[in-house]
């Protein structure tokens, strides 16, 4: 079992053993995830950390999202469960990079895209090559694209 997965379940004990509902309820949601990611396809497989990471930003994501829509829709205790279960998961996170760090980060990324010719609101893709494998984990993509566009319009 990889060690992103066995501390999920570990901790998932630990909160069981505390009767802490909310984490423990959010950890198997998780977990239950990771196996389906794990059963997917022809063959089982276990999934290395950096694919468990991916499955637990994808599940961050999700609540992220539920609770705007929840928030949109008037339900704001349905909103703060899911906001809370996106903390919970933001635990095995890597940290994210603050507006400043992205923002630096992007700024080089289309010097260089402007260095190798790419020009104007055509270059997003460009710049959004060299971006990415930098950002890995650590920003959405969302956010990322959106102070691309910026820079790039500016």
């Amino acid at each position: 079992m990889t060690t992103l997965k066995s501390k999920l379940q570990d901790d998932l004990n630990v909160a069981i053993k505390e009767r802490d509902e909310l984490r423990s309820s959010t950890l198997r949601l998780t977990l239950a995830a990771i196996t389906k990611e794990e059963v997917a396809g022809k063959t089982k497989r276990e999934l290395s950390d950096d694919e468990v990471q991916k499955v637990i930003t994808r599940e961050a994501k999700k609540r992220r999202e539920a609770a705007e829509a929840f928030a949109q829709g008037g339900r704001a205790e349905s909103a703060e469960r899911e906001k809370a279960e996106g903390e919970v998961l933001a635990e095995y996170l890597p940290k994210q990079l603050s507006d400043d760090e992205l923002q630096q980060i992007v700024t080089q990324a289309v010097e260089e895209a402007k260095a190798a010719g790419a020009e104007g609101p055509r270059a997003m893709g460009a710049v959004m090559k060299i971006v990415n494998p930098k950002v890995a984990g650590q920003a959405e993509g969302g956010r990322v694209a959106a102070v691309v566009k910026r820079l790039l319009a500016g």
